[in-house]
């Protein structure tokens, strides 16, 4: 349900070949796409019926430029994720689905709350998994010049599951953005991590839950995570910490924060695993610790309020408590974040971009200024720094 809204920050390898022009005539950029596909060896009677199928989507491009979601600050976001229901049925899920579960742990090291956050947050387990023709989404992201070299990989993937008969231009739907089955993978994932969880010779991950679980799970390792190891840890923060060394760029031995007087609210720090402590909120808000497999939900999407809601959530469902909310400052608005990030960028800061969502570079480059104005420089932007600025 969650990921065609999502998909705006989704990453994905983009190809060695060449990239097709954006832009221009839908129809002159649709040809120079088949010729394309040809040329990096499909068959062309497959391209030609592929591509012929193929239709602008306007509504694609309508999707893809509403942003509004990802300016709430976690809080209000996670709250708005995570309810009772999905928690029940995550549980529920996951003793239905045990040994697919015992299966990824084994074979992967990837804990059952990883996938079953992501298949919560996706689709709700399922039952949501989008109904837009994926190969007109493709096409029409691709064609758009905002990203085009991101989406036009995914175009030839999708050409070649049709060449191998597991994709079909006209019938198959998904995410806005082309994203297939219960935990949205795009065609290259598939092709490249895509698993046959039930052993029926094919890979099916909008109604097999076996193949969409195992196919993450593969997907994950890919990405590089570390198997059987922790991703994020609420932790208690002492008030007298040095908050420049907050954030995703300062890294240090979990045992070395316990030395500073972080302290974990459930369990034991991971030793000397490196750890960033995060801030969503600031020095009064939620704290974490997070692990090197922390990263890796950077590499399924990039929107730090969605990697965050989403690896936290993973805790709960493996029984963690409600996280402590803290009082943080007021979240300046989305017109006074894009106002923050013209005045940070005008200081030569790269903030990705003045989209109004407080993104991990926007909040490094809060974290520097405020450094350089002597404010607590906790990455969490207020009203007086933005005044200050």
């Amino acid at each position: 349900m969650h990921r065609t809204a999502l998909t705006l920050f989704l990453l994905s390898a983009s190809s060695a070949l060449a990239e097709v022009p954006c832009g221009g005539g839908f129809a002159d950029f649709k040809s120079a796409m088949k010729s394309e596909a040809i040329a990096r060896g499909h068959d062309p009677a497959a391209a030609d019926s592929f591509f012929a199928a193929l239709r602008q989507d306007p509504s694609v491009l309508k999707r893809d430029r509403a942003q509004g979601f990802f300016q709430q600050p976690f809080v209000e976001f996670s709250r708005k994720l995570i309810s009772a229901n999905r928690i029940e049925n995550g549980r529920a899920n996951l003793a239905k689905h045990r040994e697919t579960f015992d299966r990824i742990q084994r074979d992967y090291g990837v804990s059952p709350g990883v996938l079953l956050a992501f298949w919560a947050l996706e689709t709700d387990y399922g039952a949501v998994q989008g109904d837009f023709n994926t190969a007109n989404a493709l096409i029409t992201l691709s064609h758009d010049c905002r990203r085009p070299e991101l989406f036009q990989p995914q175009v030839y993937a999708a050409l070649e599951l049709y060449e191998r008969g597991e994709f079909d231009p006209a019938t198959t739907t998904g995410a806005w953005a082309g994203e297939i089955g219960m935990v949205q993978m795009l065609p290259k994932d598939i092709l490249e991590n895509g698993v046959d969880g039930d052993g029926d010779g094919k890979v099916s991950l909008k109604t097999s839950p076996q193949d969409a679980l195992l196919s993450g799970a593969a997907m994950l390792t890919a990405l590089g995570w570390r198997p059987n190891e922790p991703w994020l840890q609420e932790v208690t923060v002492p008030a007298d910490l040095d908050w420049s060394q907050s954030g995703l760029t300062h890294r240090r031995p979990a045992e070395e924060w316990a030395r500073l007087g972080v302290m974990p609210r459930e369990g034991r720090l991971a030793g000397d695993l490196p750890a960033a402590l995060v801030l969503p909120q600031g020095r009064n808000g939620p704290a974490f610790l997070a692990y090197p497999n922390f990263d890796v939900y950077f590499e399924w999407n990039q929107s730090f309020v969605y990697v965050l809601t989403a690896a936290y959530f993973a805790t709960r469902l493996e029984g963690a408590q409600v996280y402590d909310a803290g009082n943080p400052d007021p979240a300046l608005s989305g017109d006074q974040i894009k106002a923050l990030q013209t005045r940070l960028a005008a200081r030569g800061h790269d903030v990705g971009g003045v989209d109004g969502i407080l993104g991990a570079r926007s909040r490094a480059a809060v974290q520097l200024e405020q450094q350089r104005l002597g404010l607590p420089a906790d990455a969490w932007p207020t009203l007086e720094l933005l005044g200050a600025l």
